[in-house]
């Protein structure tokens, strides 16, 4: 008679399973629902405050209906369940002693399914066996299989490594489920869940996937279940070996139960050992540390235990992870210490260096001065011998006036002599100063108009105005004394300075310009 109330179900799981094609998760999906994870842990205080506001409301509704306590009671265990295991089971027997006759039987049997969670499994397992199934009343058969199938399945999760004894728990455990589904109505949400959840503990993972997707994509009649869903999703990635499958389906379970302000996980806690296998550390402590502490804050001793076994593993790691980021800060420091001492030592070196051109440029400021003191003294020596030659030539000429040496008369009245030794000193002048003035053309160009600009023949190194300004440049102002020099008459001398300071852009500082212009 079961087999055939089932047969409907068992028909729906196949053609669901048939219907339902294979859901390939990416990398970049398991990235984005970790990130949007990430992203929801620091809001945790305010999904658990949204929660409690709704069970103070309960709280107030059970304190001011008293005809409606009964009902409102089961809604704060509700709501208490998963977030606060002790007020859960304070609650549950508070129902006990108000509830009248076999309405209290369902806060019993709550009662008892809780204390596994607060690691009472032995208590909770005895005040089951007190339970007479054939005499527990119709209406709450259900209750008293869901009891047990949620008893069971604590206390199945307490001792994974204890084969015999898990093996008569799981057994247990199948039988409750088995009977819950046979007392849930045909077709609704609770019951295709518990389906799953049967096809989950006998090994059919195919049809429980099914049953699980199928509710996944439901309505919001199933967003109650979303994190258990996944979490049995999860399971079956695992059995499957499709990691990427298993860490988006625990994260997607993490993600629900966060928001719903859910304080008893599992899938928190083993998303956390999952990304320390990964190697993501940061991510395991994170996830791991907070598993921990919702199990401390919701009562859940067994949660405290299972998070507890991964927290050494993971806190080594951590601490490894910053032990290396601490050697690698060292590391740093050091190599900034000796960039600081090589840069201290290359300032020290340069300087050095800088001292060392400012001394070398002070000798050659030096020496430009002596250079131009030993001009001006070659001048004024030069100049000197022009007029003792002048002289000589007078001279010369007044004795060969009153004598017979024609020939000597024409040459010295004719004073290509002197022209001759003129044009000598020019090209001797020229050569010097240039040599240590080369730019000294530009330099004056540079204080001309540029329709002024002079521009030398082929084959001169200086003309007579860049002569005159060379005089000035070597500190020689004096007029008739440049014109004694270069053998013209003042004249000619005041003429072509005027002519220049005409052509100059600052024609008042002019000549002061040019006793400034550099030389080597």
């Amino acid at each position: 008679m079961k087999a055939l109330r089932l047969l409907p179900t068992i028909l729906f799981a196949c053609a669901a399973c048939t219907a339902t094609a294979a859901i390939g998760i990416t990398g970049a999906e398991v990235e984005d629902i970790l990130s949007r994870l990430d992203d929801s842990l620091p809001r945790r205080n305010e999904f658990i405050a949204r929660r409690q506001n709704s069970i103070c409301e309960l709280q107030r509704e059970f304190y001011a209906n008293p005809a409606t306590r009964v009902k409102t009671l089961h809604e704060i265990i509700d709501r208490y369940s998963s977030f606060n295991n002790d007020s859960a089971m304070y609650y549950a027997w508070l129902g006990v002693r108000i509830a009248d006759g076999d309405s209290a039987l369902p806060f019993r049997l709550r009662a008892t399914a809780l204390k596994p969670l607060a690691g009472f499994y032995e208590s909770a397992m005895d005040d089951f066996a007190t339970f007479d199934s054939v005499s527990i009343p119709p209406e709450y058969k259900a209750d008293y299989y869901d009891a047990g199938r949620q008893m069971y399945s604590f206390v199945y999760g307490l001792f994974p490594s204890y084969r015999g004894f898990n093996d008569s728990i799981g057994r247990q455990l199948l039988q409750m489920q088995l009977r819950l589904l046979d007392k849930l109505p045909e077709g609704s949400v609770a019951r295709r869940f518990s389906t799953g959840e049967y096809y989950m503990l006998t090994g059919e993972y195919d049809k429980a996937k099914a049953y699980c997707l199928e509710l996944m994509d439901g309505s919001d009649s199933t967003a109650a279940y979303k994190a258990r869903l996944a979490h049995h999703l999860a399971t079956i990635a695992r059995h499957e070996g499709n990691d990427d499958e298993r860490t988006y389906y625990l994260a997607v379970s993490a993600l629900a139960d966060l928001t719903g302000g859910t304080l008893e996980v599992k899938s928190l806690q083993e998303l956390g050992s999952m990304m320390f296998e990964r190697g993501d550390v940061d991510r395991a402590y994170s996830y791991l540390s907070m598993a921990l502490e919702n199990a401390v804050e919701c009562g859940a001793s067994m949660r405290m235990v299972e998070t507890a076994r991964s927290m050494p593993i993971i806190e080594q790691a951590h601490s490894g992870q910053i032990a290396s980021w601490q050697r690698m800060i060292y590391v740093v420091i050091a190599i900034m210490v000796l960039l600081l001492a090589g840069m201290a030592t290359l300032l020290i070196l340069l300087r050095r260096e800088m001292n060392n051109m400012a001394l070398l440029q002070q000798n050659l400021r030096s020496a430009n001065k002596i250079k131009e003191v030993y001009i001006s003294q070659f001048m004024s020596l030069c100049s000197i011998y022009m007029d003792k030659l002048n002289s000589f030539s007078k001279i010369v000429s007044r004795k060969l006036a009153v004598g017979k040496v024609d020939d000597l008369y024409r040459l010295t009245n004719s004073g290509k002599f002197v022209e001759e030794q003129s044009k000598e000193f020019y090209d001797v002048f020229d050569n010097a100063f240039l040599h240590i003035y080369p730019d000294f053309v530009r330099q004056v160009n540079s204080l001309l108009r540029p329709d002024s600009q002079i521009v030398l023949k082929d084959g001169e190194q200086l003309n007579t105005e860049l002569r005159i300004l060379a005089f000035v440049r070597l500190g020689i102002q004096d007029s008739p004394r440049i014109a004694q020099v270069l053998n013209y008459s003042l004249n000619t001398i005041y003429s072509y300075r005027n002519r220049v300071k005409n052509k100059a852009v600052d024609r008042e500082n002019f000549e002061r310009d040019v006793m400034n212009l550099s030389s080597l």
